[in-house]
């Protein structure tokens, strides 16, 4: 039940933002364990100029995930090892130009709906 949001270049196709973002959503169910059910990605499409990953300029990905704390170093590495390894295979996207960083909070940082933190009443 992470927050995803997902960065890409702009003009890619609706069959490449699928793949990104299923590859993505795989690897924190697979690596992770946070339920199939449990979807929320944003995505935004962006000029070159504005994703900017050091001097690469090929096609690249940036994500950031927020998620409440407790997962182990150990279900990090091998949901990074894993975002890889799909992206790497479905769109392509070279291993070197995927980054991605985390963000945990607690579980009063969370409301689905109605104005409540569901995860503390």
């Amino acid at each position: 039940m992470p927050l995803v949001t997902i960065s890409i270049l702009k003009g890619k196709s609706p069959e490449y933002i699928k793949a990104v973002v299923d590859g993505i959503n795989s690897a924190v169910i697979e690596a992770m364990g946070f339920p199939e059910d449990d979807r929320y990605q944003i995505i935004h499409q962006l000029d070159s100029e504005c994703l900017q990953l050091q001097a690469r300029e090929e096609d690249r990905v940036m994500m950031h995930l927020v998620m409440r704390a407790g997962r182990s170093n150990k279900a990090k590495q091998a949901f990074y090892k894993k975002v890889v390894e799909n992206l790497s295979e479905s769109p392509g996207i070279d291993p070197a130009n995927i980054f991605i960083t985390i963000t945990e909070n607690h579980d009063i940082d969370w409301s689905f709906r109605d104005g409540v933190a569901q995860f503390v009443i």
